[in-house]
């Protein structure tokens, strides 16, 4: 028999979960690429690499999620700032409507108030 390897479910919830926390901080405001890549590499548990984020915001942008602009810099290269669109913004409620649902469901189940259906 095969073993369960909770590394790999971990792993796939993470990138799972990635979409959402990418809207989340985008929802709070217009945010700069780099500081957007280092607080969500830096969020305890998420344990995402940089390199996996920057092909995500070009695909939620092409997705029309999200909006990108340059802005020049002082010191180096110009800067992208993202922000929602109005799909990104309704994608977004959506993702935390299901994810508070989800939530609430599994926090039910461990604490032994599941609902039974008699199945």
């Amino acid at each position: 028999m095969e073993q369960f390897n909770v590394d790999n479910w971990a792993a796939q919830l993470r990138r799972g979960l990635l979409e959402l926390c990418v809207l989340n901080m985008v929802a709070q405001g217009e945010v700069y690429g780099y500081d957007l890549v280092r607080r969500i590499t830096n969020l305890r548990g998420l344990g995402i690499a940089e390199g996996s984020i920057y092909p995500l915001l070009s695909r939620m942008r092409n997705a029309g999620l999200l909006r990108a602009r340059l802005e020049e810099s002082p010191a180096g290269p110009a800067r992208k700032y993202y922000a929602l669109t109005p799909s990104g913004m309704k994608c977004w409620e959506m993702m935390n409507a299901h994810w508070d649902e989800l939530a609430q469901g599994i926090g039910s189940l461990r604490n032994g108030q599941g609902e039974s259906d008699g199945n």
